[in-house]
């Protein structure tokens, strides 16, 4: 199996236009033309887990964090970060990363973080900006319904929890084809007037390939007439964190420790207490305190996250309890939803999850 297969797949699930501008997610090593024969999924990449993934047989490892995130000048085996390459790339290994990208999708990293709380009716806590587009294009009106459908079935038309959206207006369509055209209707040197349907779409900018594919497949123009816009729109399927409810209210004690068996962690950071019952539950993976008003402003009762700075804690001002329980803590199931998403497209595919820890740090 070639690697594009592979990393095309992953990308219609997180593609990397959801990615910050600060990551480096994608490819990492290796061409997307070589054969690949296993995969090793990680959240970290080291030395050891290249080691690993030699050991194992797997020329491909797929990690949440890139080993990459700064432009490297020089490699001379200086660091971790610059050995690891060299090591990947003298053993023929190729590295792929989906880090932000998995984080902001509809069904990545938050949402298994969801799932594993029993959450439900999850949403971002702060939906995408600059994903949206508009397409407005010109059907006869007799063909409108066929093309819509096209449209919906490639992936635009959704907005919230509502999808086949569009709006569509009647008018007159006027050309004159010329002497190389081919035209559906009307002759050719001739000004023809059509009766037609404007059909507006939104979609976001990772599909524009497969919704003008739909069009030009659907519509029976020679040269279909078609406009897109950006649009400021948010973008409410993908973004950072998300937020759910519990099926029952649960005291706060009680849910913290029900955090500490869930993901497995020895010990929690956490605000003073509220004395009031948990329902609404704010979540993201890796470093989220940057989400706290977000959780707040929507009536979150907890926000779980990791990475939260001494002063971060003050500002839950008694509005919210944080709950910081590590940033490899809620990142570490990124394995199995990697697993989860490539045994359900290749399904004779071998993949191995990383044995090897690379959480850095250590709890006394």
């Amino acid at each position: 199996m070639k690697l594009k297969e592979i990393t095309n797949y992953l990308e219609t699930i997180a593609p990397l236009s959801l990615q910050e501008s600060y990551d480096n997610a994608g490819l990492i090593t290796g061409s997307p033309n070589m054969e690949v024969t296993a995969a090793l999924l990680t959240l970290d990449t080291t030395e050891a887990v290249v080691d690993e993934a030699i050991e194992k047989g797997a020329n491909l490892i797929i990690s949440h964090h890139p080993i990459i995130f700064k432009g490297l000048k020089k490699i001379t085996g200086k660091n971790f970060v610059e050995r690891t390459i060299i090591k990947a790339i003298k053993n023929d290994i190729a590295i792929y990363a989906s880090h932000t990208n998995f984080d902001n999708a509809q069904h990545g990293l938050n949402s298994i973080l969801c799932k594993k709380l029993g959450l439900t009716n999850c949403k971002p806590l702060e939906e995408m900006s600059g994903i949206l587009k508009k397409l407005v294009t010109f059907s006869p009106t007799k063909n409108a319904d066929e093309i819509r459908e096209a449209l919906f079935n490639a992936g635009a038309g959704h907005i919230g929890n509502y999808s086949n959206c569009s709006y569509n207006t009647e008018g007159i369509g006027t050309f004159k084809a010329s002497k190389n055209s081919n035209p559906y209707i009307g002759k050719i040197g001739e000004k023809h007037f059509e009766d037609e349907t404007r059909i507006e779409t939104v979609f976001p900018s990772f599909l524009q390939g497969e919704i003008l594919k739909a069009l030009y497949k659907t519509h029976p123009y020679e040269e279909p007439a078609y406009d897109i816009y950006n649009i400021e729109n948010k973008y409410q399927l993908a973004g950072a964190g998300k937020i759910g409810e519990l099926e029952n209210e649960e005291n706060e004690i009680d849910f913290l420790h029900k955090i500490k068996l869930i993901f497995n962690v020895s010990s929690i950071k956490y605000t003073k207490l509220k004395g009031k019952k948990i329902k609404r539950v704010a979540i993201c993976g890796g470093s989220g305190s940057f989400l706290l008003r977000n959780a707040i402003s929507k009536g979150a009762d907890i926000f779980i996250s990791g990475d939260f700075k001494y002063h971060d804690f003050f500002e839950a001002d008694n509005q919210i309890v944080i709950a910081d329980i590590g940033h490899y803590e809620t990142e570490v199931y990124t394995k199995e939803l990697f697993y989860r998403i490539l045994k359900e497209k290749f399904n004779n595919f071998a993949c191995f999850f990383s044995e090897t820890s690379t959480n850095p740090i250590k709890y006394l």
